[in-house]
């Protein structure tokens, strides 16, 4: 079962009639109006923050950045060379 909690919200004559307007246009209650906004309005939001946005220029410094030739270090180069001589276990059933 889902945990319901309560959440008062206090709105000036205006905005009462325009939500509820707005609800009886939808055909729902003022309470489901304001709960689907809210809750559409916070995805939208939570969405765009977990974009990161790049101008033309950063996006074209980055790309170069992660597509320029990779030259391993000495020290990864014997690290690769050392794992392709270890023996690997077989799995046992």
């Amino acid at each position: 079962m889902a945990i319901v909690t309560r959440f008062e919200l206090t709105l000036s004559a205006e905005e009462e009639e325009l939500v509820s307007c707005a609800a009886s246009l939808t055909g729902v209650s003022m309470a489901d109006f304001v709960r689907s906004a809210a809750r559409d309005k916070a995805r939208i939001l939570l969405e765009q923050e977990s974009l990161v946005t790049l101008s033309k220029r950063d996006f074209l410094a980055f790309n170069a950045a992660i597509s320029g030739a990779f030259a391993p270090t000495l020290a990864l180069q014997g690290a690769i060379k050392t794992a392709g001589q270890v023996k690997r276990a077989e799995p046992t059933l």
